[in-house]
């Protein structure tokens, strides 16, 4: 059954759709929701967990200011899910094993990119005057971009930590393909560096903040204006980067698999972001920092762990969610704690019947370590609907 459970005793109310939360969280919460330009109240979603400043699961209105940790490190990270016209009769073990080598093959993964011979220059080429304008203004930016300077040769590349890409089967055995990853290292040098002058900016103005990590930006100062458009290059190349990544996944597939055609839209949604929305009578800057937007009719993807289901919704447009919804299980414990209680036998049990990566280097990604996505689905019966019910039989992680 759906549940919710509010705070108060700050600023504005936390509505929160789970019981099933750190203390930590609520804490991080609590300081959001007590910041002066909080609209309305906080909302924070079934998958909720600590994160940087800001929860991830978190969703925050503010009038004129944004705070750039809770946007995210990892700037328009997101997920894209396409159905095919194949099914599982088109598929046997050994095709997949070919399909997931392939991927692994085409698709840069972890702190890899593309090699010059094969980078998507013409992917590229719309983010290039905007890219250099702010760097002309912001050189100091470039030292952040360290190692991912060749940011051109990063479309089209997985990343790392929890980013993966999966090969399912739905309810009625047709076959999906369906990714997740973000701007990758140059969306992170982004955030980087406006984080530390959102600092700078606090610090000069005296302004006292429950954590350092929810230091802003407001409209008309210095820098604000110049994060806005940053952030949205970010949001832009990051949806590029997924679909960049889809059309070599498929080019792929083409070469092992019968001919196949994409049924229906492509979705690609964002989860971590911001934009200009409106809620409860005002037009506010509304921040999902692990959440989808689920507006009435729109189209979402939540995926579980490595092992779990995942699942193709349409948002119901509730109003005190901000129309918004889970983006996946949430974590449960850190990589260090999931490291630490399982084992590589555990890893290979959790992930019977899937061809993925089975090493010590992804027990911190072991299904275990996150939150039950059935429940996590359960406690947002209010928020989405469920379209289709996908798991993976290919797994390929960052």
């Amino acid at each position: 059954m759906p549940v919710m459970q509010i705070l108060t005793g700050q600023q504005v109310p936390v509505k929160i759709w789970t019981n099933d939360i750190e203390d930590r969280a609520k804490e991080q919460l609590s300081n959001v929701a007590s910041l002066p330009f909080i609209h309305h109240h906080i909302a924070a979603m079934p998958d909720v967990h600590v994160g940087m400043g800001a929860t991830i699961g978190s969703v925050i209105a503010t009038h004129k200011a944004i705070i750039p940790a809770a946007v995210g490190v990892d700037i328009g990270c997101g997920m894209l899910a396409c159905q095919l016209s194949l099914t599982a009769n088109d598929i046997d073990e050994n095709i997949l094993q070919k399909v997931f080598h392939q991927i692994t093959r085409d698709i840069p993964v972890g702190r890899n990119q593309h090699n010059d011979d094969r980078a998507l220059v013409d992917a590229a080429k719309p983010f290039e005057a905007r890219l250099t304008a702010m760097t002309q203004k912001h050189p100091e930016l470039l030292k952040s971009f360290g190692r991912f300077s060749n940011w051109v040769n990063q479309i089209g590349t997985l990343g790392g930590g929890n980013h993966f890409i999966e090969i399912c089967l739905d309810e009625n055995n047709q076959i999906w393909v369906m990714l997740h990853s973000g701007s990758r290292g140059i969306g992170n040098g982004i955030a980087d560096y406006f984080i530390q002058l959102a600092r700078k900016d606090m610090e000069r103005l005296m302004t006292n903040l429950p954590d350092r990590d929810l230091a802003y930006f407001t409209e008309g100062t210095e820098y604000f204006g110049d994060y806005v458009e940053a952030v949205h290059w970010a949001q832009e190349y990051a949806y590029q980067n997924r679909q960049s990544m889809l059309d070599l996944i498929l080019a792929g597939m083409r070469r092992l698999l019968p001919e196949f055609t994409v049924i229906n839209e492509v979705v690609n949604c964002h989860h971590n972001y911001v934009a200009i929305e409106h809620h409860y009578g005002e037009n506010v800057y509304v921040t999902r920092k692990g959440a989808i937007r689920a507006r009435e009719g729109d189209i979402g993807i939540i995926p579980g762990s490595m092992g779990a289901k995942s699942f193709i919704v349409r948002g119901k447009g509730n109003l005190e969610s901000f129309t918004s919804s889970a983006h996946g299980a949430g974590r449960r414990m850190s990589r260090t704690a999931a490291e630490r209680q399982f084992t590589q036998d555990d890893l290979i049990k959790q992930t019977e019947g899937v061809i993925c990566r089975k090493d010590k280097q992804v027990i911190d990604e072991i299904p275990g370590a996150y939150k039950d996505i059935d429940t996590v689905m359960a406690n947002q019966a209010e928020l989405v609907e469920v379209l289709h019910t996908l798991k993976q039989v290919v797994c390929i992680k960052g």
